[in-house]
């Protein structure tokens, strides 16, 4: 599965410390399993965590899906361990938490590098602090400096609450703003990005409800934290049956000879931009991704 076209919809947060979790995440319909050695994971218990992490990865048996490892901090006593790890156990890739500037991801950049780590090994980042939310353009912008590792931004809505005393609202709209502004720095820069959990996990038309808002301002998807609401997430964040024949129908038209130098041309009595036709490749793409990814 190509690395730049894999369906993000669903990224469950699995604690390292639990055995039980890490084996049975291997048969759930989730795309994205994030193997968690910070917030879930006591200060008393990091090393097995992250000892258990490792040996998981390397057992594999998770199929097509994408596995990354969300390190502490790199300032912490753990970070530094937590991403040599990481980088031997063969992860798809290492989210790194509080990332609040640019120069946050160039740290977390070199260290990878140093561990001489693939090229294909993604850095996914935490926006998850006010001081984030002020520098979304700069820390979006290192997504294009050669060597870049930056693919995905995981957004932390109960950090950003805590910290800055909104309120979670089921309309969010104390935030509503700052999840938008985030949505316009990762689209400018090419980048993936994930919404932030939802609580009530028993709550299903609230999660629902959020999902459907997460995607409506754009996301690509949401982080989870119980394995009952993978199945609603992979269907609000998966493109309709009708939205893929439309793309299908834009994708033809663009491709007929007359159209090659066309930027606009007019389908069922509409105009139809070529950028059009870019998303409808890509919605096509993601689809067949997951497909894919549902064989295995």
């Amino acid at each position: 599965m190509s690395a730049s076209i894999r369906p993000r919809r669903s990224i469950l947060y699995m604690p390292g410390v639990n055995l039980r979790a890490l084996e049975k995440v291997k048969k759930l319909p989730v795309d994205c399993v994030v193997f968690d050695l910070e917030d879930s994971v006591a200060p008393d218990e990091k090393n097995l965590a992250r000892e258990q992490v490792v040996a998981a990865l390397d057992n594999g048996g998770y199929g097509g899906r994408e596995l990354i490892v969300r390190i502490n901090e790199l300032s912490t006593p753990w970070g530094a361990d937590d991403l040599k790890a990481a980088v031997k156990a063969k992860a798809d890739g290492i989210l790194v938490p509080k990332v609040s500037t640019a120069k946050d991801i160039a740290t977390a950049t070199k260290a990878i590098d140093e561990e001489g780590a693939p090229s294909s090994l993604a850095l996914w980042a935490m926006i998850e602090t006010s001081l984030a939310i002020l520098n979304v353009k700069e820390i979006a912008e290192t997504a294009k400096l050669p060597g870049s590792r930056l693919s995905t931004w995981a957004l932390g809505t109960n950090d950003l609450a805590k910290e800055t005393g909104a309120h979670l609202t089921q309309d969010r709209m104390p935030m509503v703003s700052w999840l938008s502004l985030c949505v316009a720095a990762a689209r400018a820069y090419d980048l993936t990005i994930i919404d932030g959990v939802y609580n009530d996990f028993r709550n299903l038309d609230g999660f629902r409800q959020e999902c459907e808002h997460g995607k409506s301002l754009g996301m690509d998807g949401k982080t989870l934290i119980h394995p009952g609401q993978i199945e609603p997430c992979n269907e609000i964040f998966s493109p309709s049956a009708e939205e893929i024949e439309t793309a299908k129908e834009i994708i033809a038209a663009f491709d007929k000879p007359e159209n090659n130098d066309k930027g606009v041309i007019s389908i069922n009595g509409k105009m139809v931009e070529r950028l059009h036709a870019e998303i409808a490749r890509r919605q096509v793409a993601i689809m067949a991704a997951i497909e894919r990814l549902s064989e295995d």
